[in-house]
């Protein structure tokens, strides 16, 4: 299995299907996000993505998803 660490340029992660939120805009300021053969997450810069990639856990992500719907950011607007 191929080893993936934080700031590994996205382009060398073999086998990523990047996907974007449809709530992204036309000018793309958006994340991606790729689901990794050992199950945690690679997001990257859609605006550049060839950059770095930083890599999370299940776990990780799932927390910063639960804070963002609890309003834990306050500034973060749903």
């Amino acid at each position: 299995m191929q080893s993936v660490v934080n700031g590994i340029p996205s382009t060398q992660i073999e086998g990523a299907r990047w996907i974007k939120s449809s709530a992204s805009n036309p000018e793309g300021n958006c994340v991606e996000i790729a689901q990794l053969a050992d199950g945690d997450f690679a997001v990257r810069n859609s605006r550049h993505p060839e950059g770095p990639a930083l890599i999370y856990t299940r776990a990780e992500v799932a927390a910063f998803v639960e804070g963002a719907r609890r309003g834990d950011f306050g500034f973060v607007s749903g």
